[in-house]
This record gives C-alpha cells, structure tokens and sequence, in this order.
C-alpha cells in the first residue's frame, strides 16, 4: 500500500531525515513514535506530497508522491495536528468546500457530506458555524475533511492533542471504527494511543527507525530486558547505591517513596534474572522485600529502552 524507500531530507545542513525505509500493509493502523525534532513531522509532510524529500522515494499504492502527485494525492486523506478549518463557514458548508478542493463530482457533494457527517458522528452541528464548536467538534469535522473523497489511505498527526479524557476516548474509538475501511498512519505522543489502537509501532529516533513491529513481538524481541517492580520496607539512602552494585541491572526508576516504603522499577539486560542477587542484597542489609514482581514491557519501556540505546550509538 505504502513503500517508503531510502527516505533522506536536509534542511541546508541539517539532516532530518536519514535512509529511511519501511512499509505499510494494506489495512493496517501504522503507529509513528518519536520525541520532538525525531523527524515525524517531516516524514508526515513527505509522505503526503506537502514536502519534497532530498532523495529516496515515496510510492502509493504503486504511484509515485513526486511523479505522480495527482494519482498519489487521491488515495490519501490528512488531518494535520492543527485542522485547516474556516471557522466563519458552517460544517456543511466547509465539507461542500472540501468536495469541490478534492474534485467530487458536484452531483455527489450531497451523498459524500451525508456519508462523513454520520461517519464522524457530526450530524447534529452540520448547520452550526465551525467557530462555535468544541475543540473535539473541530477535530471531528478535521477528521471528517480527510474523509472527503473516499480515500484509502489517512493520516492522522496527533489526532487527539488538546481533547479532553472523554473526547479522546470518543477519537480512539472512531479511528478504531476507520480501520475497518482504511489504510491508516497515526503520529501521537501519547504512548498509551499508540498501544491501544495500532497494529504495528515505527518508533523514529535522531532521522531513522530504530525499531518495527508489534507492541507485543517489541515487547517479547526485549523480553531480556525484563522490569521487576520491586517494594522495600526501608527508606535508607543506601538501597538505590547497592542495587546500581549488583550486575545484570541495566536501569533503576525510583517510584515511590512514603510511609516507610520505597518502590522501584528495576530493569535487567537481556537473558540476566537478578531477582536471586537482588533477593540476597536486601537481606543482607537487613531491607525487608515486601513485593518483587516480573511484569511485562510496556510500550513506553520499550520506548525508552531504544531510544536510549539509539543515543548510546550516536543515532
């Protein structure tokens, strides 16, 4: 559906993106995860024909972005982190502007409109002034924008960024609900967006991919770098310095500390159990275990831990 090959973009000198190659099935729901300045931004605006890349090459479904924009354009719809939305213009009127921008037949505007309004769910504020609805509103009209045209493939840049708890589970499930029909590549900062919706994670670190897959085939790929969520009945300055003491322990997240208690996070390399070293450290100082539990990787260690890693390497 999307091939991404060799992606590489400067900006004068800076490189902003680096040989970047992956795919994206027919389908699927593409997570992008990466910190401010990674690149996504920059591959979003490539991938959708808004931003030429310095070399490499971006095919759509078989057309090329560059030399086939038009055949390319038409399979995809985008909804920028910031919808372009005309605030003074009523929804509908905004969604018959988008028909006529995206070339629907004018005998078909009615149809097209009727089909998104239900499909977002916006059909009670089809004759309000966009400048009068909510902030999740909006961002459903932003959403119904790129359904104009009946695309394959969506687009979505931060889709739920300034939405309340409510709304944000109301967008989540609505691209839950799009998945069905459409190819879809999310960007989101949110860690928690990403697991709960996607099929497959591209986390973006320094211009390049440094890891591809399933949160789950991540999660077991680093089952070596396992997390044991570790509570001692003791606030001594000295635990964290005997932990750091023990081999095998990679890094140490302090939690909590109240109430005579002090709870970690504590991560080991790849294929080392720590828990018998750790056991024996604690009882040795006489630091009571009162819980030492093996849980599994989260996206967000997942994250961390490549990301970390990428660093070490020099990106």
């Amino acid at each position: 559906m999307i091939e991404i090959k060799n992606l590489t973009k400067y900006y004068g000198d800076k490189l902003a993106l680096r040989n970047v190659s992956f795919e994206v099935r027919e389908k699927e729901l593409l997570g992008l995860l990466g910190p401010n300045g990674a690149g996504k931004s920059t591959l979003m605006n490539i991938l959708t024909g808004f931003l030429a890349s310095t070399s490499g090459s971006v095919s759509i479904n078989g057309h090329d972005i560059l030399e086939e924009p038009k055949q390319a354009k038409r399979l995809i719809g985008y909804l920028p982190e910031n919808p372009p939305l005309y605030p003074d213009m009523t929804v509908r009127e905004y969604l018959k502007f988008i028909c006529e921008l995206k070339g629907v037949p004018r005998t078909n505007h009615p149809k097209q409109i009727a089909e998104v309004l239900s499909q977002v769910k916006i059909y009670d504020v089809a004759n309000r002034v966009i400048r009068n609805l909510s902030k999740g509103y909006k961002q459903r009209v932003g959403l119904a924008q790129a359904l104009i045209g009946k695309p394959e493939i969506l687009i979505l840049d931060e889709p739920t960024i300034g939405l309340d708890p409510k709304q944000i589970i109301e967008i989540r499930n609505l691209i839950r609900t799009l998945k069905k029909d459409h190819t879809i590549i999310l960007s989101s900062h949110v860690l928690a967006e990403i697991q709960s919706v996607c099929d497959r994670v591209v986390i973006i670190y320094d211009g390049k991919p440094v890891a591809i897959d399933t949160p789950l085939a991540l999660s077991k790929k680093m089952s070596g770098s396992s997390r044991l969520s570790l509570t001692i009945g003791s606030v001594s300055e000295l635990i964290v310095d005997v932990l750091r003491g023990i081999d095998g322990i990679s890094r140490i997240s302090k939690l909590r500390e109240e109430n005579g208690i002090l709870q970690f996070d504590i991560f080991a390399d790849p294929g080392v159990d720590i828990r018998r070293d750790i056991f024996e450290a604690m009882a040795g100082n006489d630091w009571p275990i009162l819980e030492m539990r093996m849980n599994e990787l989260t996206l967000e260690d997942i994250y961390l831990s490549v990301t970390a890693g990428a660093e070490q390497k020099g990106g």
